[in-house]
Formats: C-alpha cells, structure tokens, sequence
C-alpha cells in the first residue's frame, strides 16, 4: 500500500509520532474533522493509513527487526555513522534519552494506536450511506484496526515487559491526563481482549471489507479470512502468556482455540513424516501475513535489504550454532537461505561478522508478521505444555526435516523437557530469523536470557564487556511528562 494515499488527516497523525509525549496535535483541524464530521472516503483513508502505520519503524535500519536483533544476538547494527549501535546496545546502558537507541521502538506504536481510537471514534459519529456506511461495513473497520492496534500494543510490551505500558490512550490529554501505566499481564490481558472484540466486530461485517488491504494481505482479505490472522495472532499472545505468566489456564485453551481458528495447515500425516516433503512445503510454512514495502513517490522502503553488510550483519554466533544436515555435510538450510558471506574488514569496536542476510532481497520484500511456520512451532508449545510432548516432538521434527533439511532428533519424545525446550528455540531461531525479534523475546520468556546457562540458548556474548538486556527503557519524553527522573519505571511504587 503507498503512502500516497494517506490522506491528510492520517499524514498529519504519522508527522506527529517523531513529537514529544507521543501524542498527536488535538488541535489539528483535519483530525477534528474526521472525528466530528468524518464521511464514508475519510474513514476508509484513514482506515488504510492505520495499515501504513502498522510498517512504521518496523524494516527500518535501526528500527524493530534490527534493534531486537541486537538485542537478541541475531545481528549487529554495522553502521558507521554512530559507536552508539555498539557501545550501547551491546554494551549498554540503554538510553532512554534517544529515539535511535535505548528510547526507541516507542513512538510510531503509541501514534499508530492512537491513529485507531480516531477511527473507531469517528465511526461513533459516522451516519449511514451515501455519505456514510452500513453497519457491517462500520463493523470491518472495526474488527480490522482494532487487530491491528493489538498487534501495536503487543510490539510495545515486546521491547518493555516488566516496565509495563499504557493502554488506555483513547483520551485528551488535556482534560484527562495522561494514561497511567499497567503491568505486563494487564497489557497482555488487554491484547486478548482488543484481539478477541475484533472478531466479535469481524462477524457482524458481512461477507466484504469496504476497503482494499495491502498486498501482504493478500490471503485475508475479506471478515471471513481476516479472522484467520486475528487468531493467529491470539494464538501467539496465549503462547506468550503461557510461558511468560504461568497462564495456563486460560491461556492453554485459548491458544489451542486460536491456532486451530487461524490459518495454520500442515500435512494431515505430519506426526507421520520424518524425511523431506518437497510438494508445497515452503509455500506452506511461508503462508502468512506480512507488511509491504514500495519504491513508489512517498512509499516507505524495506532499509532492511543490506547485501553489503554495510548495516546489518549476523551475529557470529548464527554459524557456530547451526546444525550440519548430515556429518561433515552442509548446514542448515535456514541458515544457507538467510545468511550469506561476506569478507569481514576490520571489524567494528572488536566485533567481528562475515555474514549479511539474504532474506529480504530487495528494498521492496515484504516483511512477515507472522506465517504458517511460527504457528506450527506455537503449536509445538503448546503440545508440550499441554504434556503432549510426543506431539511437540512431532511438530519439532517436522521442522527440522522439512524447513532445515536437518535429520530428526530421535528420542525426542522421551527427552527431558528442558531438552525439548531448547531443541523447540533452537528451530525458532532459525525458523524465524531476523524476522521480529524472535530470539530475545524466546530467550526471556522462558528464562534463558544470559550466556553460560547449562540450558541453550543462553544469549551469547562476543567480548566480555557485552551485555544482555532484559528490557529497553521508557523513553525520557515519557518520563518527563510524568515528571519522572530518565529511564524511570512508572510502575514503582
């Protein structure tokens, strides 16, 4: 989707995520006008911006995939222009005090949820047709924003966990204050909540959208299939919960529920399967949702897209821990598709990377938000969660075989949990490489954060000045505006 056809309004919301306080201008005129006057052409352009603030920040070259990807021992941020992306990042403190470090990954979420509550408020204003909507089509709006304001919230609580974040932004700020922040569960819980209203919104809108949707969502284009990703996502968040709060119940339910509502398919035989399936299967696992990317006048560019290395670089640690498919033989087939080499030069503050990545082969690749191969290895979890671990094992085998041309790991089925555990991460690195800051997310919510644990994977470290961080700090802007000291955490009491 072009950024060309962001209306006013919206243009007007995306120019404000780089302001302090991370809210947008109530005094905008356009914005008012969308709330107090919006019209059938408005609240569709709107609603498609909230698409185009979706990808906001997300394949820049400081932005979700590559900072997580530090942060995760996935990459290092190789440009010159600032020791920052070092020094910082892998040495730390984090600083709250700079949107390219330490305080990113904040504004463009907070605006883009803020862009949502315009559009479901204009559309508490908003008649019927001509100049306005049915109420299935108010209905699509609805159940497609509110999916994709959970989608930002849950990006936000990715980068701050402990800290917590706000939730309830839909206010002025002026005569309401700001929003008060909650924990990490309440965030989680209002993720599940927001994702489970928008299918009630998404079953009372009919049988179309009075919308187009960005080619990367292509497979989910009307209420029906739009779902699919809704659950999809649900079935990660109750994942998250489970491994994160000891959330089993509910959550072990709910996630069964939403990976078996979403669009996640595998051969019927998979539990049988345990050599190489060649028909269909990297469409399959590659099936999903993803943010687009153009090179048209005003469209947003994937910076992600580095064959040089001048930017972004693997971490080391992606060669030695990859499998070989078979003895003395090749390694895994993920990381041969991924990662390619490259000569090292001279390193960067005693770092060192002879690999950039090949997965986004153009300034225009999309981006996954998440696809079928995730799914399968969230199901995977579950299983095992469940105490079904020969299934876990099943699923886990399946992906080594089918994703990593690896051979299956026999007595997995028998194996302690921890083993499964670290067997099931290890697939999703590479699985889901330098796609979302899988790796630090992974690696924190089952407690396997620092190096030199007896359980892989241990993040690790290059130099010994380097170190793991749990969390990126609240932004200093947000701080003040709460008269707090830098890097504060508005949670304590």
């Amino acid at each position: 989707m072009k950024a060309t056809a962001l209306p006013l309004v919206l243009g007007a919301l995306l120019t404000t995520a780089c302001q302090d306080l991370n809210v947008p201008d109530f005094n905008n005129p356009a914005i008012e006008d969308l709330q107090k006057n919006p019209t059938r052409t408005r609240v569709i352009d709107a609603t498609q911006g909230v698409f185009i603030g979706a990808r906001q920040n997300i394949a820049a070259f400081n932005g979700y995939i590559a900072t997580l990807g530090v942060l995760g021992r996935e990459s290092y941020n190789w440009n010159a222009g600032d020791p920052r992306f070092i020094t910082e990042l892998l040495g730390g403190p984090l600083d709250g005090g700079s949107p390219r470090f330490g305080g990113n990954l904040w504004n463009e979420r907070l605006a883009n949820i803020r862009n949502v509550n315009i559009v479901l408020n204009a559309l508490d204003v908003l008649g019927g047709p001509p100049i306005g909507m049915t109420d299935a089509e108010k209905e699509g709006v609805r159940g497609v924003v509110k999916t994709l304001q959970a989608l930002d919230f849950l990006l936000v609580i990715n980068t701050r966990d402990t800290l917590g974040a706000p939730i309830d932004l839909n206010r002025d700020v002026v005569t309401g204050g700001l929003a008060p922040f909650v924990s990490r569960d309440e965030v989680f819980a209002h993720i599940a909540r927001e994702l489970d209203s928008a299918v009630t919104h998404l079953k009372a809108a009919g049988s179309a959208f009075a919308f187009a949707l960005p080619p990367g969502f292509t497979a989910f284009t009307t209420p029906t299939t739009f779902i699919q990703f809704n659950r999809a996502l649900k079935a990660r968040v109750s994942i998250y919960r489970v491994t994160l709060l000891n959330c089993d119940l509910p959550c072990l339910p709910q996630a069964i529920s939403a990976l078996d509502s979403s669009f996640s398919s595998l051969p019927a035989d998979t539990l049988l399967k345990t050599a190489v399936d060649p028909t269909g299967t990297a469409a399959m696992l590659a099936r999903g949702a993803y943010y687009d990317f153009g090179s048209g006048s005003g469209d947003l560019l994937n910076a992600l897209n580095d064959a040089t290395g001048s930017n972004e670089r693997g971490h080391p640690s992606l060669g030695t821990e990859a499998e070989a498919q078979f003895p003395s033989g090749p390694l895994d087939q993920r990381f041969l598709n991924k990662v390619t080499t490259i000569p090292p030069g001279s390193g960067r503050l005693g770092h060192t990377s002879d690999m950039a990545f090949n997965i986004y082969t153009a300034s225009t690749t999309p981006v996954p938000i998440i696809r079928n191969e995730e799914l399968l290895l969230l199901r995977a979890e579950y299983e095992l969660a469940f105490g079904n671990q020969a299934g876990a094992a099943a699923l886990i085998n399946y992906i080594r075989v089918n994703s990593g041309r690896l051979q299956p790991r026999a007595g997995l089925d028998l194996a302690p949990v921890d083993t499964v555990i670290n067997e099931l991460l290890r697939q999703r690195v590479y699985s889901l490489l330098f796609e979302g800051g899988h790796r630090w997310i992974d690696a924190r919510r089952y407690g396997r954060l620092y190096p030199n644990l007896p359980a892989w994977p241990g993040l690790p470290n290059e130099l010994p000045s380097d170190n793991v961080f749990q969390v990126m700090p609240i932004p200093t802007d947000e701080c003040s505006a709460r008269s707090l000291a830098a890097n504060c955490t508005p949670l304590a009491p």
